[in-house]
């Protein structure tokens, strides 16, 4: 492909991130590349995503330099203008980020080049029973200690509107959509619908609604499955909720799900990546379901998802089936696969080659999931 404008976005509280930075502009400048920063906190407010990508004239790749929280702005920026987005990996807990930063002159030669592939991620979008809006007294809380929020989200232009289907909204999420309580000592009451039919009604402290992406995010913390970034899928879960029923469930991606607050409940906050959006009363609701455009993620390699699950969450091995011995590797990567296996995904050289963490022992510390991960 031909990267003509490139579109920066950096974590400004890490030193390496700001040298990562200077190596992107370099190489930018020696291939005759427009390169513009993208500054989410520019001028003290925040911007939407659209102008956001505007001011940055329309990048047709992002590049992000620094963790999970980085890419995700950066995958905003992204599905907003339907360009690529590539993450350079500062962070210390992620799924998400590609390459390493020492690597970062390798990939851009290798994006510039078209060694790549691109990973098409799942994308949620919503309607809602009326726009959504932070309240001036809740802002002026959240604004301590932390940058102002996000403006709230438009509604689309190209979408019908009438009072049956409700207001859409211009959202694109990768990790979740969470419909969250307000009140610390009282949980928020919410019917859960699934293609328009109630599921149940629940009373929990959160519910929300994952990709593939984010179920190893806020969806994990709270005892979701762990789903393939290349599944086609929403997974419904819920969050400390009082019933007995406490399972996730994963639906087909033409299937929404739909949360009302029920008439009783407190106010409830809806948070998109991690970022509050809006506060929803009693009778008010969200339809959440996948978008019609996927985020197209620049991938240099095979991706080793399970590989990288077993590291991040530190899976260590049973210690019944350590003593029963060595878990070999299962299939070869030395022979072509067979006639009925050549349409699967399997182990390829370059990731059977690396090395295994010791049987028994933890590849690295527990991390806690966030709804960045």
């Amino acid at each position: 492909m031909t990267v003509s404008r490139l579109g920066l976005v950096v974590h400004g509280g890490r030193p390496e991130a700001a040298e990562a930075a200077r190596v992107v502009h370099a190489w930018c400048a020696e291939h005759s590349v427009s390169c513009t920063d993208i500054d989410v906190w520019r001028d003290g407010g925040r911007h939407s995503a659209g102008e956001e990508v505007e001011a940055a004239g329309n990048p047709d790749l992002v590049v992000t330099l620094g963790g999970d929280g980085t890419f995700l702005r950066g995958a905003r920026l992204a599905a907003e203008n339907d360009a690529l987005v590539l993450g350079v990996d500062l962070g210390r807990v992620g799924f998400l980020t590609e390459v390493p930063v020492a690597e970062v002159r390798t990939a851009l030669d290798a994006v510039r080049e078209e060694r790549l592939t691109v990973e098409n991620r799942l994308l949620l979008t919503m309607r809602a029973s009326r726009r959504l809006e932070v309240p001036e007294e809740m802002e002026a809380l959240l604004k301590y200690g932390r940058g102002p929020l996000l403006p709230p989200p438009r509604v689309r232009e190209d979408c019908e509107v009438d009072d049956e289907w409700g207001i859409p909204l211009h959202v694109f999420a990768l990790n979740d959509i969470v419909l969250e309580k307000l009140s610390r000592d009282r949980q928020v009451s919410v019917g859960v619908y699934v293609s328009g039919r109630l599921l149940a009604s629940y009373s929990a402290d959160a519910l929300l609604v994952a990709t593939p992406t984010g179920s190893t995010a806020y969806s994990f913390a709270a005892g979701g499955p762990v789903v393939s970034p290349r599944a086609e899928a929403l997974v419904f879960t819920p969050v400390a909720p009082h019933m007995a029923f406490d399972r996730s469930v994963v639906t087909a991606p033409d299937e929404p799900v739909g949360l009302r607050v029920l008439e009783r409940s407190g106010r409830a906050a809806v948070s998109i990546d991690g970022q509050l959006r809006g506060v929803l009363d009693p009778g008010d609701w969200i339809g959440v379901y996948a978008a019609p455009r996927r985020l197209r993620a620049v991938r240099l390699g095979p991706t080793d998802f399970y590989g990288r699950l077993r590291e991040r969450m530190n899976l260590t091995d049973a210690p019944a089936a350590v003593a029963d011995g060595n878990a070999s590797r299962l299939w070869s990567v030395t022979t072509p696969p067979p006639g009925d296996m050549a349409h699967l995904v399997l182990p390829t050289p370059s990731l059977e080659a690396k090395p295994e963490p010791t049987q028994g022992s933890a590849p690295g510390s527990a991390p806690e999931p966030t709804r960045g991960s």
